[in-house]
């Protein structure tokens, strides 16, 4: 097996994502191994649950700079420290310039809690009910400069029912979150997703042009 690759993961607030990403990770055979947690809230629970398992947590308040790019040149910096090989938002609620997002340009991965491209940003659970879609669910994507937009790696569906509050489908979405962030994770360590083309390839089934789709990961 090659060398597992090195992940930053960058948080916001609880961390729940990053929790799965470092419970999937301490498995033998994962190609990865979240080697740094940096939140841009200096608070925020997450990097309490990563300091106790022993991963190294930083807060870079973005609060404390003038502009998004000063903000990011540490954010960067404390990454190639850390030797990044690829990255993981995990609820980091910051929009990242073209200048960082270039930078690492296919090696930048985020979950959004709907079926993308629809209900991109915020609200997604409140806009999915309003909306009365039957399906919602989670999506896992390389990040582009855009919102929410992105090659496409995995999906994962979840139902609406027809007396749900966002509430309660949003803990149905995160429930999916967490079995999806590790397992298309999983995909693009291992080398077996790749972008091409703005689309997301796979190496052992080359007839797929499109995003893989799962409803439910075990």
């Amino acid at each position: 097996m090659s060398k597992a690759k090195r992940v930053g993961v960058l948080i916001s607030g609880r961390g729940s994502n990053m929790a799965s990403l470092i419970e999937a990770c301490s498995s033998s055979d994962y190609p990865a191994e979240i080697a740094h947690v940096i939140s841009n809230v200096p608070d925020a629970p997450g990097l309490e649950i990563a300091a106790r398992k022993g991963i190294p947590a930083t807060a870079i308040d973005h609060k404390g700079y003038a502009s998004r790019e000063d903000f990011e040149k540490d954010l960067d910096a404390t990454l190639r420290d850390a030797q990044i090989d690829l990255i993981c938002n995990a609820g980091f609620m910051r929009l990242l310039t073209e200048g960082f997002v270039e930078a690492w340009r296919d090696r930048q991965l985020n979950i959004h809690p709907s079926l993308l491209p629809a209900f991109k940003g915020l609200r997604t659970h409140e806009r999915a009910i309003e909306a009365g879609v039957r399906l919602s669910g989670c999506t896992v994507h390389f990040v582009r400069t855009e919102m929410d937009s992105g090659p496409i790696v995995a999906q994962a569906a979840v139902p609406v029912l027809p007396e749900d509050t966002p509430d309660e489908l949003a803990a149905r979405v995160l429930e999916a979150e967490h079995k999806l962030y590790p397992f298309a994770l999983k995909l693009v360590a291992s080398g077996e997703a790749k972008v091409v083309n703005e689309r997301v390839m796979f190496t052992s089934c080359p007839e797929v042009h499109g995003p893989y789709i799962s409803p439910w990961i075990e």
